[in-house]
């Protein structure tokens, strides 16, 4: 497999902070995104190449071991390891004459210098397979509001493999979950690797989302904010009535409890919702009306 720069993929430099990786991964993530590039190869294989950087050079751990061992990242320090015991059992069998170690014939090495160099290198019976874990997956869904409102299944694709998941309502922008055992497959009978998926939750809707609750702003006429009454509003998942009290201010706040965002699993558990009058001046008045309002000037 040829090698992939990871740094080259994200176009970001090596010495790039773990914000300015970030910040390239969304950006072509958008662009590449199979949602927006339907039947585009091209993109598609783009789009896993982005994943594939973003999980290497994401993770603090991950990148130091990429930017010692390159391609060989995932198994670096295994191979040092393995180097080293390799040299340790040479010393033991052949002795060491030399400061250099013998590579002669009759040498035995494990199945892992074997897998490294291609199979040049002869193979003992009582040789030992070094078990790898899988590699962790990293993958972001891209989601709207409303869609975590409710719980939902939803299928995610990573590297070719498609994933059903049960999404809770009531997931926040940024989360992270992991599944486990969704990664890269282990090697010589390790463990899989788990997969880790971040929410970016895109709010389109007329709702500010704060934790659990919800705040909207809602215009009041001004005859109803000096009389009261009675309003209907929009809430997140229908309509409410609202009774006005008369002599309402601008930005009074009033509180729907229970009428907020669901709970992260708690179910049937809400956060309230926050409503906050904006009191609408009206823009032309009539000739009566403007009267009345003189008289009532007149009044105070």
């Amino acid at each position: 497999m040829a090698f992939i720069d990871y740094y080259k993929i994200l176009g970001v430099d090596k010495n790039a902070t773990e914000a300015e990786i970030k910040k390239a991964y969304r950006k072509l993530a958008r662009k590449y995104h199979p949602d927006l590039n339907p039947n585009d190869k091209e993109a598609e294989v783009k789009f896993k190449q982005l994943n594939e950087a973003n999980e290497v050079l994401s993770n603090p751990e991950f990148r130091k071991k990429y930017d010692k061992y390159g391609e060989h990242w995932k198994d670096g320090e295994a191979y040092e390891k393995a180097r080293q015991q390799q040299q340790q059992q040479s010393q033991r069998q052949y002795g060491q004459t030399s400061g250099f170690e013998d590579f002669g014939g009759g040498a035995e090495y494990s199945d892992f210098f074997e897998s490294m160099f291609g199979g040049n290198f002869s193979r003992s019976s009582r040789g030992r397979n070094v078990k790898f874990r899988g590699q962790d997956y990293n993958a972001q869904l891209h989601l709207n509001l409303k869609d975590v409102y409710n719980t939902q299944k939803h299928v995610l694709t990573v590297n070719g493999k498609n994933i059903r998941l049960s999404i809770p309502a009531g997931v926040t922008n940024g989360q992270i979950i992991k599944i486990k055992g969704k990664g890269g497959k282990g090697v010589n009978g390790g463990p899989n690797g788990d997969l880790y998926i971040e929410f970016i939750i895109e709010n389109n809707t007329p709702f500010k989302r704060d934790g659990d609750n919800l705040y909207k702003i809602v215009d009041l006429d001004l005859y109803t904010a000096i009389l009261g009454g009675e309003i209907t509003i929009d809430t997140f998942s229908g309509k409410a009535k609202l009774k006005v009290k008369p002599h309402t201010q601008n930005g009074t706040q009033v509180k729907l409890k229970g009428q907020g965002f669901p709970k992260y699993k708690k179910v049937n558990d809400f956060g309230d919702l926050y409503i906050t009058y904006n009191v609408k001046l009206p823009e032309r008045l009539s000739n009566k009306e403007k009267t009345l309002f003189e008289e009532l000037a007149k009044l105070q």
